[in-house]
């Protein structure tokens, strides 16, 4: 599953640089995640680096994309070749 950021985001800025695969970036009003780009660090960490890092616990998983951790390994696989 990919995760998203909520409205509890304060934009610090503390997800941005340590998301290996750089599926965040500064929204509108809040940072926002690309489905398409994140894995939940599957294949470069154990655990969601954003999750880790964020003061605010606004990072949650994305109930409309639902992966299995080998769906999560080939996106990162085909995104760091």
């Amino acid at each position: 599953m990919a995760l998203l950021i909520n409205d509890n985001c304060t934009a610090c800025d503390a997800c941005k640089p340590v998301c290996p695969n750089e599926a965040i970036s500064v929204g509108d009003a809040i940072y926002v995640i690309d489905p398409f780009r994140c894995t939940e660090c599957v294949g470069a960490e154990d655990e969601p680096q954003c999750k880790l890092v964020c003061p605010a616990d606004c990072i949650v998983v994305n109930p409309e994309f639902e992966e299995s951790p080998e769906q999560l390994m080939a996106k990162y696989e085909a995104l760091h070749g």
